[in-house]
């Protein structure tokens, strides 16, 4: 029976995808993929390509996913995505998605698992789960995420500064994800927080690639600036 596979691919260093995510793109007849635009790449797709057999003819599908914060556009976008996918199945293929990190973390995999569930239930759905960046992070870095009882939080963006500072006053360790040119506006609302000036002030963009830049410092070292303009980049503050 025909198979739709969601896939995460880690953070982007090929050699931590795990082995069963590499068997099942080797195995699939359609790669499906996420791009923000036709004429951009997908990054899901470049980590995987040593996996890709051209011999074998697999097709190569990728699915706009525009970035924007509209949320009718989001949804239309998510709509029109799952049905491509699960038309493609019905038709006998065994598909892949591709997703950067987990498919169950922050992913558009998500809205079109629910979508296919809902208007597809005959369509055989499994996910195979990725490495996300934030372990890939704390292992190059040398730094605990959660220790004993600690709190964790893991904010996908810092767009609404007055929830993120409630949640800082309440949390051992702060996890930013998805966007680093807003990562510059929580170091005056960390120190609000309580957070000390010793606390532990690590950033990294582009993990697992060649351009990958790492930097740790205290929060009392961070000067005023844009830290990094990356989309995808992360931040860890801890307390010490």
């Amino acid at each position: 029976m025909p198979e739709l596979i969601g896939i995460g691919v880690g953070p982007g260093d090929p050699e931590l995808l795990t082995v069963k995510a590499a068997k099942a793109i080797q195995n699939a007849d359609t790669i499906m993929c996420p791009a923000s635009g036709e004429d951009r790449p997908s990054i899901a797709l470049s980590i995987v390509s040593s996996l890709i057999d051209k011999s074998k003819n697999q097709e190569i599908v990728k699915l706009i996913f525009p970035m924007t914060k509209d949320k009718d556009v989001l949804e239309a976008t998510w709509k029109k995505n799952a049905k491509i996918m699960a038309e493609k199945v019905l038709t006998g293929k065994n598909v892949v998605y591709l997703t950067i990190g987990d498919p169950y973390l922050y992913s558009t995999w998500i809205y079109m698992h629910k979508d296919i569930e809902l208007n597809h239930p005959e369509i055989k759905i499994s996910v195979i789960p990725g490495i996300v960046s934030m372990f890939t992070f704390a292992a190059k870095v040398g730094i605990s995420i959660a220790e004993g009882s600690e709190k964790v939080a893991i904010i996908p963006s810092c767009y609404d500064l007055s929830t993120v500072k409630e949640i800082a006053k309440n949390s051992e360790t702060m996890v930013f994800l998805k966007d680093g040119r807003y990562f510059d506006k929580v170091i005056d609302l960390l120190k609000e927080s309580g957070f000390p000036d010793n606390s532990i002030f690590a950033i990294g963009q582009d993990l697992g690639t060649e351009n990958e830049i790492i930097r740790k410092l205290t929060l009392g070292e961070v000067n005023d600036g844009t830290l990094t303009t990356k989309y995808f980049s992360i931040l860890v503050v801890k307390r010490v």
